[in-house]
């Protein structure tokens, strides 16, 4: 269960950061986008959270909602395995552009959700 928990808390923190930076928030992904080890992190930390979801989620008080979340984490995982890194990277960095402008909006959703799921797991 510690591992919904501090997924929600990180959902937390970086929501904090897209609603009082969003430009910053950006600027972030793009560095981000450009790391060497960007690719393999993004693919390992969704599967490592997406198994700990599907694992700690009968402890929750939403068990079937927190296997759907981890399972998708997981083909999120399997689907950027599938993925060239230099598609990866483009997504990213388009996407960092292209929504840069809703970053404070999404921030203020994830917020809750990332308050949501520590929820879920903590009650």
């Amino acid at each position: 269960m510690i591992i919904i928990v501090l997924f929600g808390f990180l959902m937390m923190l970086l929501s904090l950061i897209m609603i009082i930076r969003p430009n910053s928030f950006a600027d972030r992904i793009v560095r981000f986008a450009e790391k060497p080890w960007f690719h393999p992190f993004e693919i390992i930390s969704r599967f490592a959270f997406g198994l700990g979801f599907v694992y700690f989620s009968e402890q929750t008080i939403y068990p079937k909602l927190i296997t759907v979340i981890g399972i998708v984490l997981i083909l999120v995982s399997v689907g950027l395995l599938l993925t060239p890194p230099a598609k990866h990277r483009e997504f990213a960095l388009w996407s960092a552009e292209r929504f840069k402008d809703l970053f404070r909006w999404f921030g203020f959703v994830s917020l809750v959700f990332g308050g949501f799921l520590i929820y879920a797991a903590v009650i």
